[in-house]
């Protein structure tokens, strides 16, 4: 929406309830974080790799919920937390996180591909609504990143070709999260299902916690989508924004 005079900078100052709402976030978030770890070590017997493939399958939803759901909002928040770091310290600090979060999503990957394949018998790959869900966000979070980098990092790209691509990668950012939340919520589901089978309609403590997962997930991931969609929250861009990399 247009304003006249000066309002949209006064609104990007706007912080009327964005700390209290980041911590209930990063609440949320620690929190998620701590129960995925529990859930994996006492309900699912920890961790290995090859060796033990059933066992190597716990990296993955571990991995994903560390990089593709808490980092990955940290990541798009970044511009909202650290609003008075130089924008070319906070771009490479995005770009880095993004990196490291597909780092993990590799491993994450491949702990699920190979408690599949080195099962006995073999379990069959990528037929349920779950994989197909993160795959696809998978290769919509490393297109992001490409482009990303292409666009907000190259020395050499006008100012006004970056402005404008800065809608699409906002948008298909946050569409990228919410694939990841809904992924997570239906691999969870899938899990509880196939693993507690009767056990989960009887309200196993398992079945419970995996649900409180779930909860934990909507709630984060509702937050910081508000968070990082509020223009008033957004930084105030300053002069030395255009500058990308000279210093």
């Amino acid at each position: 929406m247009e304003q006249i005079g000066d309002s949209p900078q006064r609104q990007s100052h706007s912080l009327e309830g964005f700390t209290p709402l980041i911590t209930i976030a990063e609440t949320c978030g620690g929190l998620l974080i701590i129960l995925v770890v529990i859930w994996t070590t006492y309900y699912r017997n920890g961790f290995s790799w090859r060796s033990n493939p059933s066992l190597e399958f716990n990296w993955h939803p571990l991995l994903m919920t560390i990089g593709l759901v808490f980092l990955y909002a940290n990541a798009m928040l970044l511009y909202r937390t650290q609003r008075n770091v130089r924008k070319r310290r906070l771009k490479l600090t995005h770009a880095g996180m993004m990196l490291f979060i597909v780092m993990l999503t590799v491993i994450a990957l491949v702990a699920a591909f190979d408690s599949h394949n080195l099962a006995s018998p073999p379990i069959p790959n990528m037929y349920t609504l779950h994989s197909w869900v993160g795959l696809t966000t998978v290769i919509l979070f490393c297109c992001q990143w490409v482009a990303g980098c292409v666009t907000f990092l190259f020395p050499g790209l006008q100012t006004p070709l970056r402005a404008s691509y800065m809608p699409i990668h906002v948008y298909f950012g946050v569409a990228a999260f919410i694939g990841a939340i809904v992924s997570c919520l239906l691999g969870l589901n899938e899990k509880a299902f196939f693993v507690l089978k009767d056990k989960y309609a009887a309200f196993e403590s398992e079945g419970v916690l995996i649900n409180i997962i779930g909860l934990l997930l909507i709630s984060f991931g509702s937050l910081s989508v508000y968070l990082v969609t509020q223009e008033r929250y957004r930084r105030l861009p300053r002069p030395e924004d255009d500058v990308l990399l000279a210093r």
